[in-house]
């Protein structure tokens, strides 16, 4: 119950302050460009909370469904306008200051992610050092004679401080379809470089399990097979594990990491396992039958039960990069470009059927990533808000009526043709697009669904 409000809490705070800059951004240009405003609205429907400020026109509402939000103008194709107020209409505005009030959204998601990555950078982001852990066998990983130990220095060039810098500058230099130079610092100490084949690498579906299928994982500390989280409902919590509590042996069997109880309880589907376990220096005994469930076609055991980790155990992994503050705002300008060129080109590649629908989220992925970001800390938070921040800005840019970058489509075809379209054409645009933006809704919520249920 905990983590779902922690989840909903999350979630709410990161649509409230997202949306907030996408419509400031609206709003805050339209006001310097002499349109009035309206209304300012966070959220739909019915208003919780509406105020004016003195000499303001300008209503601010937050309203009951915070999924989104608005800035209503002052336009005389919603509502007749006294000709003496006509010049602060928005449909009366020259094409420049239309498109400038448009892109003024997306624009301020996209400055917010910089000044986010900004901060971080210059404050010092902490980060998992790109240490080789382990390397699978016959992957194009192994072909390319990675071994455990290896520590990443940079991908073509480009510095990767950070396990998560690598796996993004790997991941966009894999899309070019050419070899990718990976420098690395080996076990023995000498320096050389690791060749990935851009062929096999451009064929990898670049979604969560990208460097899975490269056949890299990071260096990580060896769990104790101690239980941490234990969720209600599941075999864990049906069969009396919990929290703090170490297991001993499976079977008979002893076990000495997560990851070998993981493996035994995974191997074994629908089979009763005998626990031997510690509890607060008592031995117990607790038998349990893992559920089945399909993982890529195959079945195996769930019992609903993650580990316990403590900081102390990744402090010998853990690195903290900071810049000065210019560097900070090369690097940050350079990671929200990258991040939006990637997002794209994966966009893209889910549209012609090279990337799975996988990488799809709704708002119920949305709310799980934000609640487990906000459980890890500030930071991590922050940096999905600015991640968050560059897709809302890249989907209202997206040529589809009903978001903003339909509208700057009907303001180049007015540029090119010398006059407006007509009522009835956009009108019709306008349904087509949230025809289309449903649809992709529906398929998000479905994708997460179908995950969540395993």
């Amino acid at each position: 119950m905990l983590e779902l409000a922690i989840q909903i809490g999350a979630f709410l705070v990161a649509i409230l302050v997202l949306v907030t800059i996408h419509e400031f951004g609206h709003f805050w240009v339209a006001r310097k460009l002499g349109i009035r405003v309206l209304r300012f609205s966070i959220g739909f429907g019915r208003p919780l909370l509406t105020w004016h400020r003195q000499g303001d026109p300008t209503e601010y509402v937050v309203a009951v469904l915070p999924l989104g939000g608005y800035v209503k103008m002052l336009d005389e194709r919603e509502e007749p306008v006294a000709p003496e107020l006509r010049h602060l209409a928005f449909n009366t505005q020259r094409l420049w200051k239309r498109s400038a009030v448009v892109f003024a959204g997306p624009l301020a998601n996209f400055l917010f992610a910089v000044l986010v990555y900004w901060g971080i950078l210059i404050h010092g982001e902490s980060g998992l050092r790109p240490e080789v852990g382990a390397v699978m066998p016959d992957s194009i990983a192994a072909e390319a004679h990675f071994a455990p130990g290896d520590l990443v220095q940079s991908v073509d060039g480009r510095r990767t401080p950070t396990w998560d810098s690598f796996w993004i500058t790997l991941l966009s230099a894999s899309l070019n379809g050419q070899d990718v130079d990976v420098r690395v610092d080996t076990s023995d100490g000498d320096q050389t470089v690791r060749v990935l084949p851009g062929k096999q690498m451009s064929g990898l579906d670049p979604g969560r399990g990208f460097l899975t299928a490269v056949g890299l994982d990071r260096a990580s500390p060896v769990l104790p097979p101690r239980i941490g989280e234990v969720m209600p409902g599941e075999p864990a919590a049906n069969s009396g594990l919990q929290s703090g509590d170490l297991v001993r042996a499976v079977d008979g069997a002893d076990i000495e990491s997560w990851s070998a109880f993981v493996d035994a309880v995974r191997s074994r589907p629908g089979v009763e396992l005998r626990l031997d376990i510690d509890r607060d220096g008592r031995p117990l005994t607790i038998m349990l039958t893992p559920w089945t469930v399909e993982n890529d076609g195959a079945p195996i055991g769930r019992i609903g039960a993650g580990p316990l980790v403590t900081d102390d155990l990744f402090e010998p992994y853990i690195v903290k990069v900071r810049y000065g503050p210019v560097q900070a705002m090369v690097e940050s300008l350079r990671r929200v470009a990258d991040v939006s060129v990637l997002t794209l080109r994966i966009s893209g590649r889910m549209l012609i059927g090279t990337a799975s629908v996988q990488n799809l989220s709704s708002p119920i992925g949305i709310a799980e990533t934000a609640g487990k970001t906000a459980s890890f800390g500030v930071e991590p938070f922050i940096k999905f808000l600015a991640l968050l921040s560059v897709s809302l800005g890249l989907l209202n840019l997206l040529p589809i009526p009903v978001l903003d970058g339909g509208h700057l489509l009907f303001f180049a075809i007015e540029a090119i043709t010398g006059k407006p379209l007509s009522e009835e054409f956009q009108a019709q645009g306008q349904r087509i697009g949230l025809a289309l933006i449903l649809s992709l809704m529906t398929l998000a919520f479905y994708v997460d669904i179908a995950r969540l249920l395993g």
